[in-house]
């Protein structure tokens, strides 16, 4: 295994993680900053408030984006199993 494959590799790890755990991410971070945005307009300091709309949101978006994100993460297992024979070397 030479360090171009381990670059490869580490290279289509990082991108799949990026693509499977970016969107929830994004997700939350936008919900976090609507709700703040309302908590300082409002002036209502509540955890709460800032808590449950995020959870819903997070997991509203793992439900939606959950056949893409298994599809992405058995494509790259796949290609890194079949890859196996070239990284023997």
């Amino acid at each position: 295994m030479t360090i171009e494959m381990v670059n490869g590799i580490s290279a289509d790890v990082f991108r799949t993680v990026l693509y499977v755990a970016g969107p929830p991410l994004i997700v939350g971070l936008v919900i976090g900053l609507l709700v703040g945005f309302f908590q300082t307009i409002t002036q209502i300091q509540e955890f709460t408030l800032t808590f449950v709309p995020k959870m819903v949101g997070v997991f509203a978006s793992l439900f939606i984006l959950m056949p893409w994100m298994s599809e992405k993460i058995v494509s790259f297992t796949a290609n890194l199993i079949k890859g196996i024979p070239t990284y023997i070397k």
